[in-house]
């Protein structure tokens, strides 16, 4: 059963597909370039999608078959960066989303067909991983524009990639193609554009039919060993979320659920 979400804006669509939910970047005339009202929009699906129990996955999308995101809407820049307290506002703003995506508590998957580029690369990034079609293709082109790209865009490309592959990628601001991107580990699988769709629905419900106090644990540890600064992991948190995986109902489900040589059904208690 499918429920579409009400948003401010038809330029970002929101919908619950089983369990899976989906936040489709709808501004295909502009390759999907977003702007501060689209980010907002992908705000209210978030905190929608992480309040239902039902939403296991979230996929993000780009409309059109031409692109993912193409980042920043340069149409509305005279509106939304036109002044310094603009430009800090719609900075500010665009951090909280990514930072709710890279730190989202349920699974995330960017479903890339067409261009990733610049912000959408960044986008693509805050996902745990990536599922492109073949004719995709990724760029940082901030080098060929004199942008300034902040800590937390180049942290996630060099964690995706490694230091040497994002370098060269920002260094020479060129394209890289699908292929490319899977040898370097910015994306997880290649699959044939007709075939797109239907792959990262099959990931989806296998992630779904696991234990999702377990994922949700193991997602949250995995940011931790990424941090930065050893003294500010959240250890504590990390042991809190191992033990309630012992102490849930799941548990005790995927036990006899092996005894008994069946499929678990796992409820998230």
């Amino acid at each position: 059963m499918t429920a579409e979400l009400t948003l401010p804006t038809d330029k970002i669509q929101a919908r619950v597909d089983g369990s899976a939910g989906h936040i489709v970047f709808n501004n295909p005339e502009r390759y999907n370039a977003v702007s501060l009202e689209m980010w907002d929009a992908v705000d209210i699906a978030l905190n929608a999608f992480r309040d239902d129990d039902q939403v296991r996955v979230v996929i993000l999308s780009g409309a059109g078959g031409k692109a993912f995101v193409s980042g920043a809407d340069i149409s509305k820049f005279e509106k939304e960066r036109g002044s310094k307290d603009a430009t800090e506002h719609y900075n500010a703003r665009l951090k909280v989303v990514y930072d709710t995506i890279e730190h989202f508590p349920k699974p995330t998957i960017a479903m890339i067909n067409g261009h990733c580029i610049g912000g959408g690369l960044n986008l693509a990034t805050c996902t745990d991983f990536r599922v492109a079609s073949g004719k995709s293709r990724f760029s940082m082109p901030a080098a060929k524009l004199a942008l300034g790209y902040p800590f937390d865009a180049i942290r996630r490309l060099v964690n995706a990639v490694g230091a040497a592959n994002a370098k060269q990628m920002m260094f020479t601001a060129k394209a890289i193609d699908a292929e490319a991107a899977l040898r370097v580990g910015l994306v997880q699988d290649v699959v044939e554009e007709a075939d797109l769709e239907s792959r990262v629905t099959e990931l989806s419900h296998t992630i779904a039919g696991n234990a999702p106090l377990t994922i949700q644990a193991m997602k949250f540890i995995a940011t931790q060993v990424m941090h930065p600064d050893p003294a500010a992991r959240d250890l504590a948190r990390c042991d809190e979320m191992v033990a309630a995986c012992f102490a849930s109902e799941d548990y005790k489900e995927g036990r006899r659920a092996f005894m008994e040589k069946r499929k678990p059904d796992f409820q998230g208690k």
